[in-house]
């Protein structure tokens, strides 16, 4: 009787882990980080941009977070390409979101200065 209950207890502990809210929309973020340094010559950074902005949309639409890094990675790339306003914008919004960001998010903000 008393394996009866801790089986039972066990599996209703994984089935609610297992039933938990994602807390981020990863999208494809994931999967286009690793595409552009393992294959960067399929993954240019104009492509990274659009299917980040588009994962971007979805988790919006579907009211939820993306995770750390994301908008500091799609900043970098907007660098990359010579959009220093969007980088801006995005590197501050890192910065708002994620506050223990805030030492890099403040140098790539003064390296932009720069250019």
């Amino acid at each position: 009787m008393y394996f009866f209950n801790v089986s039972l207890l066990l599996a209703l502990l994984l089935s609610c882990g297992c039933a938990s809210k994602q807390l981020y929309s990863w999208g494809q973020y994931e999967d286009t980080i690793y595409s552009s340094y393992a294959t960067p010559d399929k993954m240019p950074v104009a492509r990274q941009i659009e299917i980040l902005e588009a994962d971007y949309q979805k988790a919006r639409a579907a009211d939820k977070s993306v995770p750390p890094g994301w908008h500091a990675h799609l900043g970098y790339l907007y660098y990359q390409t010579g959009n220093l306003d969007q980088a801006r914008e995005h590197f501050r919004t890192e910065k708002a979101l994620f506050p223990e960001s805030t030492v890099l998010m403040d140098r790539m903000l003064k390296n932009l200065e720069k250019t």
